[in-house]
């Protein structure tokens, strides 16, 4: 039964790869192969003979001492364990939307887009490039893909050469993301199960985080794509709107004040997200109140803005596929994970390299068998893969072991476009084509990924 459930993963990964060839969009066969690989785990139940334990991150001892009952109770708690951290993706993506949306619905973009000064393709790829890893180290990889690109539709009016630029920010994202306890899930993973902690987290990725982010945007920039001048959007000779300035710096603040809620409070980020939400929200019907009142609406855009409440707006107007589409990704992912298959594969890789402990050869083989696990990630989500090195390594706090996971897990998933959430999220807003990745974006995730790795061992040798 494992086996019919991997081969299922596979077609429906093949499935999602081919969307452009079969004419289907991912979202079906991501949600096809949950909910059947879950069914296959439902009906076969009493055949497996482990079960891993998402809670513990580690394989039960006695799962094939238990009756049919007590399996059945176990699946279903652990099915709910999984859809509720994947709803805690969900709902955090559907805030971060919103809050964008109610943004361009003031049309706050604009004053970035004023600021944009320059039509230089080169210096735009390293403006958003640096504003990519910057910000996704505050506010994590994910909401910073999410704003950055939102920003680059109101500048870039050409779709060809824009997911050009959609590629290096999810490089730059994730790269920014690894060096910051809260910039991506991994890390954060990683820096609750004290594992690292914020300062050596700092010092020893920073610079691979940069060198990961910079290599790749050094080389993208002496390619064709991003020579010469670049057209820009037009202006849409709109009266500005007074309110949008505001309303980008206080968007921007609210997201920004997420991961401080989150430290201060030790919640999920996603209740900080609805709490920016709801306070951005308020601040969007009162100005919306006040702009209606006291002006002539004359446009029919502006006559569908007068009809809806920013906030009912704001949320018609979320790429609702690319919510479902991570749905059916990550709970088919829950469903190997829940099975051992990816423990196991990770174990795997750890017996059948021969990890020799701490002594100078063992730690070249864990050096390997760390960097297969990132590019592990690119194909399979990175979280249940670092769940797994969770159970399979018992060194200390600040161990250089988990810093190489964290950056590895991290960057690693750049390498293709559905390998992390700041790709996925971009693939839905831009419906960037999974080969075009491949061939166009790919291989400078790859040079970074191998950059900032060397640079990580030579920071190591430093401390």
């Amino acid at each position: 039964m494992e086996t019919v459930i991997i081969l299922v993963f596979i077609g429906g990964y093949l499935a999602i790869t081919l969307e452009h060839n079969i004419k289907i969009d991912k979202l079906i066969p991501a949600l096809v192969m949950m909910a059947i690989s879950w069914a296959l785990i439902s009906l076969g139940i009493d055949d497996f003979s482990q079960w891993f334990d998402s809670g513990k991150h580690s394989l039960m001892e006695n799962f094939g001492m238990l009756g049919h009952e007590d399996k059945m109770h176990l699946m279903e708690e652990t099915l709910l364990h999984h859809l509720g951290k994947t709803a805690e993706i969900l709902v955090f993506l559907l805030g971060a939307m919103t809050i964008v949306e109610i943004i361009d619905y003031f049309d706050g973009f604009s004053t970035i887009k004023a600021a944009v000064n320059f039509n230089s393709r080169k210096k735009l790829l390293w403006m958003f490039s640096v504003l990519a890893f910057i910000l996704s180290a505050i506010i994590d990889n994910l909401t910073a893909t999410i704003v950055l690109i939102s920003i680059l539709q109101k500048i870039v009016k050409d779709r060809n050469i824009r997911i050009w630029y959609a590629g290096l920010i999810i490089i730059a994202a994730n790269a920014g993301g690894a060096w910051s306890p809260i910039g991506d899930v991994t890390t954060t993973m990683l820096w609750i199960g004290d594992k690292v902690s914020t300062g050596k987290l700092f010092i020893y990725l920073f610079i691979p985080s940069l060198l990961c982010m910079v290599v790749p945007t050094f080389i993208a920039s002496l390619l064709p794509s991003f020579q010469g001048d670049l057209e820009l959007q037009a202006d849409d000779n709109k009266p500005k709107n007074k309110f949008s300035s505001t309303m980008l710096f206080l968007g921007l603040g609210a997201i920004v004040f997420v991961p401080i809620f989150k430290v201060i409070t030790h919640l999920p980020p996603y209740v900080g997200m609805m709490l920016s939400l709801g306070v951005v929200a308020i601040f969007a019907e009162i100005y919306s109140n006040s702009k209606f009142a006291i002006s002539t609406i004359t446009s029919e855009e502006h006559h569908e803005h007068a009809s809806h409440s920013p906030v009912h707006y704001s949320l018609s107007k979320i790429e609702l596929p690319s919510i479902l589409f991570f749905l059916g990704i990550l709970m088919a992912v829950a469903a190997l994970e829940s099975l051992g298959i990816l423990f196991g594969f990770a174990d795997g890789l750890k017996e059948n390299i021969g990890l020799l402990g701490t002594e100078p050869t063992g730690t070249i083989v864990s050096d390997l068998v760390v960097l297969l696990l990132g590019v592990g990630s690119a194909v399979i989500d990175n979280v249940p893969l670092v769940a797994a090195s969770l159970g399979m390594f018992s060194e200390p706090l600040d161990n250089q072991l988990w810093h190489f996971i964290a950056y590895s897990a991290g960057t690693g998933g750049s390498m293709l476009i559905i390998g992390s959430a700041a790709g996925v999220v971009a693939m839905g807003m831009e419906k960037i084509d999974f080969f075009w990745y491949l061939k166009k974006i790919s291989w400078l995730a790859l040079v970074g990924f191998i950059a900032g790795a060397v640079a990580f061992m030579a920071t190591r040798a430093l401390f």
